[in-house]
């Protein structure tokens, strides 16, 4: 599930590819996010070379790369972690599920990596061009 932290990196990387810099109250009031929230994520967004930020009268964040660049699924891996719905059908983060028997034969683990297929195929392939519409 889509946490609301991701939700907001989201929505202040579209106002960042439509319009620009902006500083991080500007951003938050444009996107209609917690200023307060949005700055650690834009500071997450900062370490992962998402958004860069630049001193001065014309600063603020700024996209590091171009919008065509951005993908949806990288973002959210930043913000919330694996796609995946259960460690076992993760590719990023795979981990082994204790009460698991035979990974081969479980059942869970192959519907699980069929959703995470479908939603790495929606979200890796989707940039943030396409998102904000630009």
């Amino acid at each position: 599930m889509l946490t609301m932290k991701a939700k907001y990196a989201l929505k202040a990387l579209e106002v960042l590819a439509k319009s620009g810099a902006h500083g991080s109250r500007a951003i938050a009031e444009k996107a209609d996010v917690p200023h307060k929230f949005l700055e650690s994520i834009l500071q997450e967004l900062k370490r992962h070379d998402v958004v860069k930020s630049r001193r001065g009268i014309f600063g603020g964040y700024v996209l590091a790369k171009p919008a065509e660049e951005i993908y949806l699924g990288n973002v959210i891996r930043i913000i919330d972690g694996p796609l995946a719905p259960i460690r076992c059908a993760s590719v990023t983060a795979y981990q082994k599920c204790e009460d698991c028997l035979d990974e081969n034969t479980c059942a869970i683990k192959h519907v699980m990596f069929e959703v995470r297929n479908a939603i790495s195929g929606v979200l890796d392939k989707k940039t943030l061009k396409e998102f904000a519409g630009i």
